[in-house]
């Protein structure tokens, strides 16, 4: 695979009355934030509109942060059947879009995102938002609560995917690594 030292992230948490987007740049292995927020979708009655303003404004995102892929959040089972079914299009929607202009696509579960933004699978939205803060050094205010899924859906791809992304090589063993990094032993 290619080095690439710099490359940006759109994640995405699917939802038809609020969708979470997040743009991280990733350069020389360091996460910067370039844009979260919220699309506010419950002021569309129609369902249908709804999709197509996800489709829309995702697109403009693209446009505008160029990003190379998408990390999205996929819908958790819930006891309502109908809910399910609107996150699976919004979701499709968003992958629709991304696909559309070029981006390559991963789907997380929500606990592997929890997992690897906090380490604990079934943390709270308010640790994961204290985590991210810690990591990207950012202030996440109440009104952007909604946003801090995409923006760990981003960073546990980046954490997913970073080290094979930013280049770094794999080892088969120990004697590799020290071979490789003579500065890293202890002597």
């Amino acid at each position: 695979m290619m080095k690439q030292s710099s490359y940006k992230i759109l994640g995405v948490d699917p939802g038809t009355n609020i969708l979470g987007y997040a743009v991280l740049e990733i350069s020389d292995r360091k996460m910067k934030v370039l844009n979260f927020g919220v699309f506010h979708l419950e002021k569309y009655e129609d369902h249908h509109e709804k999709l197509k303003e996800i489709y829309l404004q995702l697109q403009e995102i693209i446009e505008t942060y160029l990003p190379k892929y998408l990390a999205i959040e996929a819908p958790f089972y819930g006891k309502n059947v109908q809910s399910m079914l609107k996150l699976g299009r919004a979701q499709g929607v968003a992958m629709a879009a991304a696909m559309t202009m070029g981006l390559e696509i991963t789907e997380y579960a929500p606990k592997k995102v929890k997992q690897s933004v906090t380490g604990n699978g079934n943390a709270s939205k308010e640790q994961v938002a204290a985590m991210l803060e810690s990591i990207l050094k950012i202030k996440i205010t109440t009104k952007h609560l909604d946003a801090t899924d995409a923006l760990g859906v981003a960073v546990c791809h980046y954490n997913q995917t970073g080290s094979l992304l930013g280049g770094m090589k794999k080892h088969s063993g120990w004697a590799s690594f020290i071979k490789d990094n003579p500065d890293k032993v202890a002597k």
